[in-house]
């Protein structure tokens, strides 16, 4: 019967009681423990499948929490976890309340940087580890980046620096030949030319050794020093880039052999200078349908684990594949038109696209801010470049979007998927900001769409105007719509009033106008009759219909899935103030705080965005506005009759 090993595991520590036959039981034990909870959660499978080993023997050759690790992405961190004193909790994997699928500061003192997005963690290693040095302290700092991550520009910014200063840090490349999907550019071309290498530390020592043996001219041969050092560098292996960028490159070694990366870590610990272990792994290890699938497993939902099936028959289409669809029959009648991803053509849906069009598709890699500025030059040079990007990525290339793009008032289509709350996967990825910094950069065109075909006719719409158009949409499944093939132009800057009442004017945008609708059922419900406005657009705001909607309702009621700061609603406190109507004005949507991961449901009900909540605020709201009338009337009434001497 095979050893339980697992449960003795509390802390890191714990590791250095097993021997190395152990080890690869207790690694076992892990990836079935992963499977059958990601299964049940779901969460990123393949690459925790694949640091298995590589995570067990970096703690087995640390310290920690005394010394550090940094998870750039986090995608890769279960291991770590569960390592780390929350084996009991993994079962919660993702769930409200529960552990998260990030390292996160809160849950424990092993993770000392709450990651989500790439390419940032050998900036921060670099900067823990001159605070170490500035202190005097002894502590390892180790920063695990993935190859994905380094096609990111963050990524070579910090190398720069960190063979500039010679700081003494370890990074940990783990080469699994594929982040999300398969990598792109010359640093993957470099790497697979690394990977069919034979170890380059150990054969460079080799040929170093047999010219200090060449009998007479061997000993002043090698005395040559770094002349004849870099080029012997370049007769094993082309490039040679971390080398030439002042780090100790060590590698490529066995991810999956623990004995390995204790030994080469250990190596590396001795290096006085910045060290890098180049560990190739295989993405999904240990489970076949990740093996085969690790592009579908990298992210997924929960599955059958004997079939790796999805477990949901839910047959609505989201929004994702809405656009995919749409993208393509576009582009079947507009030949200028270039879709582009950083490394996410599934995840963005283009993949169908790249497939029909593959001559008219780009994947940059993860390196948003070149994705927009690449998008400018296309633009400029004729073409219409549509950039799908995540809500939460397009951050990153905040100074391209005013720069290079609205600046010179240019022609792109940006479509900003997973925009609103995106339920487990968290903070890091929830799209909560796009509508507070987007609406202040002139010239950019800003839509939501309500349901599948007005994202389809927003596309259509935005093919044909001449300056920057951003569309944005939430993660997950549309209304139910079936859109058909027809594509319909919609006016710009006009809103469209749903339906029409008396007392209220809710105005509302893109996911949350079928909450506006349910709001003003439950309103009609407790005898309020209220009309529903979905604005379309946020910039240009359809400032007409709202100012004559406001000046005919008591009170206006805005609901967005964005951050209140600086939002739609705001958006509408300014058109109204700006036109010197003084209409009340009730804003809802998330609050000035990070929020947490869970079911997106529970997410908007906590946050009262869902209907009930909504219309019992705003039920409240309209009797502290007829109150303050009655009181008003009651005023001017005891005036008059004064001044009557009634």
């Amino acid at each position: 019967m095979q050893r339980k090993l697992l449960q003795k595991i509390n802390c890191p520590s714990d590791l250095s009681e097993l021997t190395y036959e152990e080890l690869d039981i207790l690694a076992d034990e892990i990836r079935r423990k992963i499977i059958k909870t990601v299964s049940k959660t779901g969460g990123h499978l393949a690459p925790n499948l694949g640091v298995v080993e590589l995570t067990i023997g970096i703690h087995r050759s640390l310290c920690c929490p005394e010394d550090k690790i940094v998870w750039d992405v986090g995608h890769q961190c279960y291991v770590h976890k569960i390592l780390t004193g929350r084996r009991k909790q993994f079962a919660t994997l993702r769930q409200y309340g529960g552990m998260a699928g990030f390292p996160k500061q809160g849950e424990s003192n092993h993770d000392v940087f709450d990651t989500g997005h790439a390419s940032a963690a050998l900036g921060f290693a670099l900067g823990l580890a001159e605070a170490r040095n500035r202190r005097g302290s002894e502590e390892e700092i180790v920063a695990v980046i993935g190859d994905g991550s380094l096609t990111g520009g963050m990524a070579y910014e910090a190398l720069n620096q960190i063979g500039h200063l010679g700081t003494r840090l370890i990074i940990v490349l783990n080469d699994n030949e594929m982040s999300i999907a398969t990598n792109v550019g010359a640093m993957s071309s470099y790497l697979n030319r690394m990977r069919l290498d034979p170890t380059y530390a150990r054969l460079r020592e080799e040929i170093e050794e047999r010219i200090r043996k060449i009998p007479g001219i061997g000993a002043r041969v090698y005395a040559l020093g770094e002349s004849v050092k870099s080029a012997l560098k370049y007769m094993v292996a082309e490039g040679v880039i971390f080398e030439e960028l002042g780090l100790s490159y060590i590698g490529p070694i066995d991810g999956h052999d623990v004995k390995m990366v204790e030994e080469t870590m250990a190596l590396a610990k001795s290096s006085k200078k910045p060290a890098i272990i180049h560990a190739l792994t295989r993405k999904g290890r240990g489970y076949t349908p990740a093996e085969e699938h690790p592009e579908r497993f990298h992210g997924t939902a929960p599955f059958v684990i004997k079939t790796g099936n999805p477990k949901s028959n839910k047959k609505d289409r989201s929004y994702t594949s809405i656009f995919g669809d749409a993208v393509v029959d576009l582009a079947k009648k507009n030949k200028k038109i270039i879709a582009i991803t950083a490394a996410m053509a599934s995840g963005t849906g283009l993949s169908k696209f790249k497939e029909v069009f593959p001559d008219r598709f780009y994947d940059v890699g993860i390196a948003e801010q070149h994705a927009v500025t690449f998008a400018a030059g296309l633009a400029k040079g004729g073409y219409l470049p549509i950039v799908a990007i995540y809500s939460t990525f397009l951050e990153r290339a905040y100074d391209q979007l005013i720069q290079d793009v609205a600046l010179q008032n240019l022609h792109i289509i940006f479509a900003l998927d997973r925009a609103g709350l995106v339920g487990e996967d968290g903070p890091t990825h929830h799209g909560a900001f796009d509508l507070s910094y987007l609406r202040n950069i002139p010239n950019l065109i800003i839509m939501a769409p309500k349901d599948e075909t007005e994202l389809r006719n927003m596309l259509y719409t935005a093919t044909k105007v001449k300056q920057p158009v951003v569309i944005r949409y939430p993660r997950g499944a549309g209304m139910g719509v079936e859109p058909g093939k027809a594509f319909k132009e919609i006016p710009i800057g006009e809103a469209e009033v749903i339906n029409k009442g008396e007392k209220v004017c809710i105005v509302a945008v893109g996911s949350m106008v079928e909450t506006a609708e349910n709001v003003a059922e439950e309103l009609s419900r407790r005898n309020i009759s209220a009309t529903v406005v979905n604005a379309r657009f946020i910039k240009p705001l359809d400032k007409l219909t709202i100012s004559k909607q406001a000046a005919d309702h008591k009170l206006v009621v805005t609901i967005e899935e964005n951050a209140l700061a600086g939002g739609f609603g705001s958006a509408v406190l300014e058109a109204l103030s700006d036109e010197g109507i003084n209409t009340q004005v009730a804003r809802f949507g998330l609050p000035d705080k990070f929020i947490v991961h869970g079911d997106k449901k529970q997410l908007l009900k906590d946050l009262e965005l869902n209907a009930e909540s909504i219309a019992s605020e705003v039920e409240e709201r309209l009797s502290r506005i007829n109150l303050k009338t009655k009181e008003k009337s009651s005023e001017v009434a005891d005036q008059i009759h004064g001044e009557l001497g009634i």
